[in-house]
């Protein structure tokens, strides 16, 4: 596990039934590539899961406020 993963995987919920840990990183690279490319979430490249999987995730973090205490996490260390 590299340290950048070590940073973020703490504030990355995992539901009762959520995904392996390995789809959840799959799944938040997925959500990094879209919004660096600026790309739409069906142009997902397969090797990010489903499109619709990664975009369900994301909002699930969204809401659940994941990039704000991530964010926070970040300029705390």
């Amino acid at each position: 596990m590299d340290a950048d993963w070590v940073l973020i995987g703490p504030y990355l919920p995992i539901g009762e039934y959520g995904p392996y840990p390995e789809r959840l990183r799959q799944q938040f690279e997925g959500v990094i590539r879209r919004f660096r490319t600026g790309g739409q979430w069906r142009e997902m490249p397969k090797e990010f899961g489903a499109w619709s999987t990664v975009s369900n995730r994301f909002r699930q973090w969204r809401d659940a406020g994941a990039f704000e205490a991530l964010m926070e996490g970040v300029i705390a260390r």
